[in-house]
């Protein structure tokens, strides 16, 4: 179908565009801006006067739960959380059952979400079999599959030699490893920061060593082997200045942070919200306003939803109890909007840590921006317009979120995959 999107406010970070202007879609792709191209006819035209056209946002870490946890949310479902989220590539982890070690289990999972055909997955393979830090995956075979990185989820490698062995071999074929900083030991028994917070609520802690540790030998592995590194999900002030000295040494690494982490601290928690429960913990509120400059600054690199849905079994239970995460793909466009007018960045910096800087990271060439030639993954938003977080209002399965309540800016009124309207909203 030719669509025409216009008057739109047409924001593309990746090309530094910000200008009132028309999109023309034909063929699954961008054909022309501003100016409609010869013999072009439109079969649908969207008015966006008011609205941003901006890319498909790319989510870094979003589990769709399939295989295995379709209990807690179904594929369709999730893409269906996406489109309404405006969130039209993803990159999933491993942590399915079974995990993604496979070339089979990839090849199903990318070939269940084209014939649903909604979002756009990557699928980050397991860096070791079964996630159990022993054995190396087959990662060049993983990668024909589809994959784009090598991850073990939130199920750290205990064997250090085992992990330099993994960063050795995807270094020699450039592989990208995605980690995140946990030391096995300082976190397996812990469920929130380990501050004044926790203490006074008598939960466990989970120190910020557990990150520091981590990352300091993930760094300095990395720097032994040259392989690139991807540190997911960082939570900590600490982390950051880890990764800010490794950077000055030469180490290839780049580096996330989820939107609760930017929006939220510990005392969030309350009295034991189960909704707060989160890996890594919510840190201090210091933690946060660091987490916070280092996304505006560029230091942290990308901003993703880190999405889990949950059950309601999983959640409600006393918070020590409870199983971690929250759902987050129908949020990522709002809370990335509250983040930077609180930064006081332009709504053009804002969305490049999760359009142009996120497709650097998955490696998406042909997404994350609107040029002429490009995928016409499109979102077009209402940054003016404000909802309320609600468990109707939420598409995902997944109910389990800190923000329930509250008022958040931005609505998506059409998301488009490959030049077909996907979603349309109110």
């Amino acid at each position: 179908m030719n669509i025409l999107i216009s008057k739109g406010r047409v924001i593309d970070p990746a090309n530094r565009s910000d200008a009132v202007q028309d999109v023309y879609v034909s063929g699954g792709k961008i054909v022309a801006l501003g100016q409609a191209p010869q013999d072009f006819v439109a079969e649908r035209t969207i008015d966006a006067s008011g609205l941003v056209v901006a890319p498909g946002f790319i989510d870094l870490a979003a589990r769709l739960r399939e295989p295995g946890f379709e209990y807690r949310a179904t594929l369709e479902s999730e893409m269906e959380a996406a489109m309404a989220g405006g969130v039209t590539s993803l990159a999933i982890p491993p942590d399915t059952d079974p995990a993604l070690d496979e070339p089979g289990l990839v090849e199903m999972l990318t070939y269940r979400a084209k014939k649903l055909n909604r979002a756009h997955i990557y699928p980050v393979g397991a860096l070791t079999l079964g996630l159990k830090g022993e054995r190396l995956s087959e990662m060049a075979e993983l990668v024909e599959a589809g994959c784009v990185a090598f991850s073990q989820a939130n199920v750290p490698v205990v064997d250090n030699a085992v992990l330099m062995r993994a960063l050795q071999y995807a270094a020699t074929f450039d592989f990208r490893v995605w980690l995140q900083p946990l030391a096995p030991f300082l976190s397996r028994i812990g469920h929130a920061h380990d501050g004044e917070v926790a203490t006074r609520l008598g939960l466990t802690g989970i120190p910020v060593a557990a990150e520091t540790v981590g990352l300091y030998t993930y760094l300095e592995l990395a720097k032994a082997t040259g392989a690139r590194l991807h540190i997911t999900r960082l939570s900590s002030a600490a982390g950051l200045a880890l990764i800010d000295q490794a950077r000055t040494e030469g180490v290839d690494v780049t580096c996330d942070v989820s939107i609760n982490h930017v929006h939220l601290c510990d005392m969030d928690i309350g009295y034991f919200d189960p909704n707060c429960h989160l890996i890594p913990p919510l840190r201090s509120q210091r933690d946060r306003e660091a987490l916070c400059k280092g996304l505006a600054d560029g230091r942290i690199n990308a901003l993703c939803s880190d999405h889990t849905p949950v059950d309601d079994d999983g959640k409600q239970t006393p918070f020590s109890e409870s199983e971690p995460g929250a759902t987050g793909l129908e949020l990522l466009l709002p809370l990335t909007l509250k983040w930077a007018d609180r930064a006081g960045l332009s709504l053009l910096d804002g969305l490049a840590r999760i359009t142009s800087d996120a497709a650097k990271i998955v490696g998406i060439t042909k997404a994350g921006h609107l040029s002429v030639g490009a995928r016409a993954d499109v979102c077009v938003f209402d940054p003016a317009a404000h909802g309320i977080v609600t468990r109707e209002g939420l598409k995902s399965q997944g109910k389990n979120t800190p923000f329930l309540g509250m008022e958040l800016p931005g609505k998506v009124r059409y998301t488009l995959v490959e030049g077909q309207v996907m979603y349309e909203g109110r």
